[in-house]
């Protein structure tokens, strides 16, 4: 039985020992914010984020600043309208009027690799 108990629980955590977000809600009151979304430097990836990942270029994640880790927002790119939904995983951005740091994966959904910035919407998904 112990054993049983020990692979359950190794089975639910990181390979550093930290929890492995995979879903989570919005805060309550949380409708969404606008402005400035950024993308993380090819330098960033295969680094370890706030939550414990390595950080994947390739996957839909994204940075931002309060919101819990596993929470799903769709990010609207407001001058084209394309859109795409990622999973928070990460803190920052940490420049003035930005709200999101998203993988190159999710920047290049929005069309935004040849700019490197621009604003969008975010709202839960």
């Amino acid at each position: 039985m112990a054993l049983l108990i020990l692979l359950f629980i190794s089975g639910c955590a990181g390979r550093d020992g930290r929890e492995v977000v995979e879903r989570a809600s919005a805060p309550s009151g949380w409708h969404g914010e606008r402005g400035q979304a950024s993308f993380y430097a090819d330098r960033y990836h295969g680094r370890r984020t706030a939550s414990g990942e390595t950080h994947d270029r390739n996957a839909l994640t994204a940075a931002h600043r309060s919101l819990p880790f596993g929470t799903r927002v769709r990010v609207t790119r407001l001058d084209n309208g394309r859109e795409t939904v990622v999973r928070i995983n990460d803190r920052g951005p940490f420049v003035r009027g930005r709200v999101i740091d998203l993988s190159r994966r999710a920047a290049a959904e929005l069309d935004m690799l040849g700019q490197g910035v621009a604003e969008v919407q975010l709202s839960p998904e």
